[in-house]
Order: C-alpha cells, then structure tokens, then sequence
C-alpha cells in the first residue's frame, strides 16, 4: 500500500492545531496508509484523529525509526527550516512538502499567520486540495469520563510566563463552585501540588482535585464531556476547541491571533469560546518560555474572567 508520512512530534497544543491539516493530507491521498510521527507520550491521542492510520514515535529533530520502503508522500508540520525538513528528506519520499527554505522550495513561511491556517494552507498549496481550518474536531475516547459535566479549571502550563496566579484561578473557582458547578483542577503529573494550592485556596475537597489521577485519554475524556473549561494558552484550550466545549482562555505573551481558538457559536447562539489578552501591553512579543509571569497576562484580572464567563450562554 502507498504510504504518507506526517510529521508533527511537539506538544499537544500543536498536535491538535495540526489536525486539520493531517485531515487535508488524507483528503489529498485518500488511497495511502497514514501515518503520523509524533511523541510517545501523544500516541493515545494521536489515535483519536480519524485521518490517521499509523502512529509511528518521535522524538524532536531527532531521524525517524523508519523500517520501511521511501514513502510516497511526506510532510513537515513541524516547523520552518532545514533542521526538520531533513528528518521527512532522509525518508527519501517521492513527494516532499515542506515550508520554504534553502535547499527545500516549498510555500512561504509568514510569521503573523495563526497556526492552524499555516499548516492548513502548506497542505492546500503543496497537495492542491482543500483544506478546512475548522476540521478540529476529536474523537472522544472510548468508555465512560472519570468525571463528567463538570467544570474544568487547569491552573498549569508547561512555563512559568503562560501561568496565571494560583489565587487568582481558586478565586474563580471559587465564584464558580457558589454558582453551582462541579469543579475540578485538572493538570499533570508535575502540576499536582499547583492543583492542591488551587482546589485548597477555593475551599474545594481533595476530590475535586483531578491533577495526577488522570492519563492524558482520560483528561481528553473529562474535556469532551465538560461543562465549561477555564485555562491558559495550553493544550487544555485545544481540548476545549476539539470537543466544542465552551471556554474560557486567558493568553499572555503569545496574541489569540496565532494560536487562539477558532470562532464558534454555542447552543443557543453567542461564543462558544471567550479569549482574554492584553495586547496593549506587549502586542505579543513575550516569552512563551519565560520564567517569570508575562505582564500581559498579569494584566488579566479575575474580574475580566468572571465577566467573560458569564457573556458565555452555553457556559453559565
């Protein structure tokens, strides 16, 4: 059988703003086994995108482990330069598709396009087919959540300068229990006594406390079925776009226009999705990587969030 080969083994943010592109990917080889280099730790839900067939492991600008003949197809979604263009060349394709740089002509790379349209629009030019910005859709993982209908809120983010204050967070998680939801802190492994702070400050139980107890198919569960969700720029936001669920999403030093969700109504009309960003501070030069809080989000106050959570109809 022909073979394609997509490349995308970075976050789950960015597996998830890639998915539809990899759907136009299938569209445009509807005859190939599709397959998706991306990193161990997204290969449960690397398995929810429909278009995939394979999930084949990967570890950033790292060569692939490939066993098996050149492919017909193959495509970089991992960035702009040679440095990961050369890990899909060294699979010696028929067909190469890549952003442009020296040695590899392909579309061109612009800076201020959001992430979706860009992977988007590589896979339309490159492979001539359409390609759906909004085809975001996950499936939701099999059996029942560990908690469903309740409202997530996900204090945590991979870096220090995309996390909003802990006490600000229990502050609305706290308006939010007194509203009457069932709230849960949801977060990694890492980030369970950020989630502990969070749940105590708000005066929740330990059991409203998800963070540590959940896989990453289970957290993807528990957002699918969600009343609302509350978090940063994270990959948490891309579950919440994934699934539809309403949300609320508070960005820093990186602006909406490149990595926010996409624009969609609720049940009932309004947003499905509400973003909060300070552009005036910054006009998004932070440091998505910074150690220290981004004064844009900073800026953010736990009002603006409370505000913004109650403008969403289907939320509150």
């Amino acid at each position: 059988m022909k073979t394609a080969v997509v490349l995308r083994p970075l976050g789950l943010g960015d597996l998830l703003t890639g998915v539809p592109a990899i759907r136009a990917v299938r569209a445009a080889v509807p005859d190939h086994r599709l397959v998706l280099a991306t990193t161990e730790a997204l290969r449960p839900l690397a398995g929810l995108i429909d278009a995939v067939d394979e999930v084949l492991p990967a570890r950033e600008l790292e060569p692939l482990d490939w066993s098996g003949p050149p492919p017909e197809v193959a495509v970089d979604l991992h960035g702009k330069g040679p440095a990961s263009h050369v890990i899909v060349a060294d699979l010696r394709p028929e067909r190469l598709l890549t952003f442009d740089s020296p040695g590899y002509p392909g579309p061109t790379w612009y800076a201020d396009e959001h992430e979706v349209r860009r992977w988007c629009r590589l896979v339309s030019e490159g492979l001539g087919v359409d390609a759906d910005p909004d085809a975001l859709d996950l499936a939701a993982p099999a059996g029942p959540p560990p908690a469903s209908g309740v409202t997530v809120v996900h204090p945590g983010a991979a870096h220090p300068g995309r996390r909003w204050p802990p006490a600000r967070f229990a502050a609305v998680a706290r308006h939010l229990a007194a509203q009457g939801h069932d709230v849960r802190i949801t977060g990694g492994p890492a980030e369970v006594e950020l989630a502990r702070t969070v749940a105590s400050v708000a005066g929740l139980g330990e059991e409203a406390v998800l963070a540590g107890r959940t896989s990453s198919l289970e957290l993807a569960a528990v957002v699918a079925a969600a009343r609302l969700v509350v978090c940063g720029d994270t990959g948490v936001a891309h579950l919440a776009s994934a699934y539809r669920r309403p949300s609320v999403v508070l960005f820093g030093p990186v602006s909406p226009a490149l990595w926010g969700p996409p624009a969609r109504a609720g049940l009932g009309g309004g947003a499905l999705h509400a973003v909060l960003w300070h552009g005036d501070v910054h006009q998004g030069t932070g440091d998505p990587w910074g150690t220290e809080l981004d004064p844009a989000l900073a800026a953010i106050t736990v009002d603006e969030v409370i505000e913004a959570l109650h403008a969403l109809p289907a939320a509150v």
